[in-house]
C-alpha cells in the first residue's frame, strides 16, 4: 500500500471538516507504522530516528495532521524505557489491535511552552494510593483521539517535584473542549484538555524530580522532537512541489501554445524549491543518522536542522504559489491547503528565535577575544 496516496486521498475531507482523521491513522496502524519506533525487546520493529524521520516525511506529504499525531505517539514509544513496565505492556497490547496514540501534554494557558521556563499550574496531589491530577492543559495535538495522556504536572510537596504523570483518558474527571480552530493542520484536534482530580496510580509517573533547567538528553529525544517536527513540513513541501510540477506541466495558455512548464522563468523557479529541499532533507536526515550512531553532534545542531528545514520548506512552498498567482490560493487546489499547513512549521517547539540566539551565543562564548 501507498501510504502516502491513501493519506492524500482524505487529506482535503479532513482538512474541511477539521474532525479527527481517524481514516487516515486507521492506514498509518494498518501500515504498522505507528509501533515502528517500539523496541526490539518488547518485539517491536525498533526504528530508529533516522528511520522516524523519513516515515514523518512521508505521512505529511500525504497528510500533516495524521503526521503530527502520528509524530507524538512514534516519539512517546522511542521514550519507552522510562516508562513503568506494566503500563508500558498495557500500551502495547493494544497497539497490537487498533490505533493507541500516546502524547505529551505541557503547554498551559498561562505559562505557554514550558520550553521557554517556568513551572506548571497543573498539580498532582498526593493520595493514599497515588496522585490525584488537576489542571488545564492547550494545544494537546490528537486529544479526542488519544488513548494515553502524559501530563506534566507539579507535585503538592514541599520542595516541589515537576514531572510527567501517566493517564488512561477514560479516567474520570477529563474534558476534551474542542477549542482548536486554526489555520492549518486542522484535523490535528490540538485541542484544551481539563483534569479534574483525575486519578493516577502511585507508579504511573515519568522522570519526577525538582524543577531546573533542561539537563543532558543522553537518549537525543529533544532531537527526535526537532528532527521529526521537521520532516512532517519537508513532507507537505514535497506535495507542494509535486502539484507544482503537475500544474505546470498541464497548463497550456492559449497565447502561449506550450506548457508553463516549457517556460525558464518556471524551470527556474522549480529548480530554486528542489534545491533548497533537497539541501534541507539531507540535512535533517544526515543529523538524524547521526544521532543514530551515538556521534557527538553540538547540541544546537538538531534544533538548527529544524529551523532550516522549517524554513526551507516554507519558502518552498510560497514560492509555488507567487508563480502562479491566483491558482496557487484557490480552494478546490490543494497548493492553498499545503501553505497553510507549511506556515505551522514555525510555532513548533523549538522556534526560531531560540535556536539561533542559542546558536549564536553558545557560538560568541567559545569563541572569546
Amino acid at each position: 500500500m501507498d501510504v502516502t496516496a491513501a493519506l492524500a486521498e482524505h487529506a482535503e475531507e479532513h482538512d474541511r471538516t477539521a474532525d479527527l482523521p481517524e481514516k487516515g491513522l486507521a492506514i498509518v496502524h494498518t501500515a504498522g507504522l505507528l509501533t515502528l519506533t517500539v523496541g526490539t525487546r518488547h518485539g517491536g520493529p525498533g526504528g530508529g530516528l533516522h528511520d522516524t524521520v523519513r516515515t514523518l516525511t512521508a505521512l505529511g506529504q500525504g497528510d500533516p495532521s495524521v503526521a503530527l499525531i502520528s509524530a507524538m505517539t512514534l516519539f512517546a514509544h522511542a521514550a519507552a524505557a522510562s516508562w513503568p513496565a506494566d503500563v508500558y505492556a498495557e500500551v502495547l497490547a493494544e497497539s497490537a489491535r487498533r490505533p493507541t496514540l500516546i502524547n505529551a501534554l505541557r503547554v498551559e494557558p498561562d505559562l505557554g511552552t514550558p520550553a521557554r521556563g517556568g513551572l506548571p499550574a497543573t498539580t498532582a496531589r498526593r493520595t493514599t494510593d497515588g496522585w490525584e491530577l488537576t489542571g488545564h492543559k492547550i494545544f494537546s495535538t490528537g486529544a479526542t483521539g488519544l488513548r494515553w495522556m502524559q501530563v506534566w504536572a507539579r507535585t503538592d510537596e514541599d520542595p516541589v517535584r515537576t514531572g510527567a504523570f501517566l493517564v488512561r483518558t477514560d479516567s474520570p474527571g477529563i474534558t476534551v473542549e474542542r477549542t482548536w480552530d486554526h489555520l492549518g493542520l486542522r484535523a490535528s484536534r490540538s485541542d484544551d484538555v481539563t483534569f479534574d482530580r483525575v486519578k493516577v496510580p502511585a507508579g504511573a509517573t515519568l522522570d519526577l524530580a525538582a524543577p531546573g533547567p533542561p539537563g543532558a538528553d543522553p537518549g537525543g529525544l529533544r532531537a527526535w522532537n526537532a528532527l521529526g517536527i521537521a520532516a512532517i513540513y519537508l513532507g507537505v513541501a514535497r506535495a507542494a512541489r509535486d502539484w507544482l510540477v503537475g500544474y505546470l506541466q498541464d497548463r497550456v495558455p492559449t497565447n502561449l501554445g506550450k506548457p508553463l512548464a516549457s517556460l525558464p522563468r518556471f524551470q527556474n523557479e522549480v529548480g530554486v524549491i528542489a534545491a533548497q529541499l533537497l539541501a534541507a532533507t539531507s540535512l535533517v536526515e544526515t543529523t538524524a543518522l547521526a544521532v543514530d550512531r551515538g556521534a557527538v553532534l553540538d547540541p544546537a545542531q538538531p534544533n538548527i536542522a529544524k529551523s532550516v528545514a522549517t524554513n526551507a520548506a516554507i519558502d518552498s512552498v510560497q514560492r509555488a504559489v507567487a508563480l502562479i498567482g491566483n491558482a496557487g490560493l484557490t480552494r478546490h487546489n490543494p497548493l492553498e491547503r499545503h501553505l497553510r499547513d507549511v506556515l505551522c512549521g514555525r510555532i513548533h517547539t523549538p522556534q526560531d528565535d531560540v535556536v539561533l540566539a542559542s546558536a549564536g551565543r553558545t557560538l560568541l562564548e567559545r569563541n572569546p577575544r
